[in-house]
């Protein structure tokens, strides 16, 4: 019997979705899930919660709790939607809010659950604001034992469900033609 020397396909039964919350990570969060959705994978919806530029700034400590608050709020919101979205087409959703440097926490908690897979977003930033800032999806990639999917902001797919309830995107082109 001879052995074939195709490869096989991994299956993904443990996606680690990685959110900021922003619109942008909208499209992260539908191809984790088709992708899941695909491979009866396992979703974790993961928020970081990185205040590590406050502790350079001398503020008031009542402002520093008022700021760390509203990031926790916003990351209980995403993860949450992912929650949502998941029970919506009857994927299983773990929630995971954590607080420390991003791209740490992301690579920590992926080797710590053996993850099979990372979707992370992109904002496409370059040039001096990608130097200044850092961007936590190029670390991600550049030290993560696994696969990672990076999703640009610029793609934008046909239809998504955003928290239970579905959209359509339409076209600026047919949008502009029927109001002609």
């Amino acid at each position: 019997m001879e052995e074939s020397s195709e490869l096989k396909p991994k299956p993904q039964r443990r996606i680690l979705i990685a959110t900021d919350g922003s619109k942008a990570a909208e499209n992260v969060v539908d191809f984790g899930m088709e992708i899941a959705g695909y491979s009866g994978a396992k979703v974790y919806a993961l928020y970081v919660i990185d205040i590590s530029f406050l502790d350079s700034v001398l503020m008031d400590e009542s402002w520093v709790k008022n700021v760390y608050e509203q990031f926790e709020r916003v990351g209980r919101d995403a993860i949450c939607c992912i929650e949502e979205k998941a029970k919506a087409t009857g994927i299983e959703a773990v929630p995971i809010l954590l607080k420390g440097n991003t791209a740490e926490k992301i690579l920590d908690f992926a080797e710590n659950q053996k993850v099979d897979m990372i979707v992370i977003g992109s904002t496409g930033k370059s040039g001096v604001k990608r130097f200044m800032l850092g961007s936590v999806s190029e670390k991600v990639v550049r030290n993560s034992k696994i696969p990672v999917l990076v999703v640009h902001q610029r793609v934008k797919p046909k239809s998504f469900v955003r928290c239970g309830q579905e959209d359509k995107e339409i076209s600026a082109n047919i949008a502009s033609n029927e109001t002609k």
